[in-house]
């Protein structure tokens, strides 16, 4: 069974593709529901609201627009302070230095504190930044472009980690992928992975079992210049295996719900629907990182 996120389900593939666009300039979410006939789908929220808005397939564009649109106000009172609730909740339990200072960000609605806070794994001096992210997530996909550009321009302080989340079945085989791409040194496959999947579908790359699953990206990798002999060793390796192990413990000491997620320092989560937008979210990052560093007196 196909695992995934409807937080407002599209009717088809082809509407989220018509929404690719859209996607990439307004908050978006995978989450971790299954929709009915256990097939994954995914549905746009608003840049400032969570709230799940439903595309109703037999409706014109402007319909649907429109029903968007009113259930965003309809639902915006309510999120928000839900958002205001819980943040309480945290802050309550978070010393007073630890927090960002106020100003254009708000704890509970920008950004959530991670009570208690959690390890990394980076050098003295250095912020660690997480995506918990999947190949057949088009949230991720929409991110993508921002993230690449923010990688270029990212504080030299700042260490990028990205961790494929580990639902279910297809999310552990598009993951598995991901780590033996990675362990060949074929990180340009990744993007190209990324695409074959997101003009596919969801489950593009994984097979019924695992044994047809190996042979179907392993196929893959052949198409693109890598030795199958040198693909199932790697697939199969310690070091994959330990990765899997790893955001398997990730995916759970973070209770990640929804994709793309964000964890600055281990103390702080955020997501293109808090921030805003995606711009906002690399922006909030930063000067998220920036008083994580400089709070820890770091030069």
């Amino acid at each position: 069974m196909k695992e995934g996120v409807p937080r407002g389900g599209l009717a088809s593939r082809g509407w989220r593709l018509a929404l690719t666009l859209a996607l990439a300039l307004c908050a978006c979410a995978c989450g971790r529901s299954i929709s009915a006939g256990g097939q994954a789908a995914a549905g746009p929220e608003s840049a400032l609201h969570r709230g799940a808005v439903t595309l109703a397939s037999a409706r014109s564009q402007d319909e649907t627009d429109q029903a968007a649109a009113a259930q965003a106000l309809d639902t915006a009172d309510d999120h928000t302070q839900d958002r205001s609730d819980l943040s309480l909740e945290h802050l309550a339990a978070l010393p007073q230095e630890a927090q960002l200072p106020g100003g254009r960000w708000k704890p509970g609605v920008h950004y959530m504190p991670l009570v208690p806070a959690q390890p990394t794994n980076v050098a003295p001096g250095k912020v660690e930044v997480m995506e918990v992210f999947w190949l057949g997530c088009p949230h991720c996909y929409a991110l993508e472009p921002y993230l690449q550009k923010w990688l270029k321009s990212k504080p030299g302080y700042v260490e990028f980690v990205r961790v494929p989340v580990m639902w279910g079945p297809v999310h552990r085989a598009h993951a598995r992928l991901y780590y033996t791409l990675l362990a060949l040194g074929r990180e340009d496959l990744v993007q190209k992975a990324f695409d074959t999947i997101q003009h596919q579908d969801e489950s593009a790359l994984v097979a019924t079992s695992d044994q047809a699953t190996l042979k179907l990206q392993e196929a893959f990798a052949r198409e693109n210049g890598v030795s199958p002999a040198d693909f199932e060793k790697t697939y199969n390796s310690f070091s994959v295996s330990s990765n899997l192990q790893r955001a398997e413990e990730i995916t759970q000491r973070y209770q990640v719900q929804t994709v793309p997620f964000l964890v600055v320092a281990g103390k702080y989560s955020t997501d293109p629907g808090m921030a805003g937008s995606a711009t906002n979210l690399f922006s909030l990052i930063d000067d998220l990182a920036a008083a994580e560093h400089n709070h820890g007196g770091h030069s």
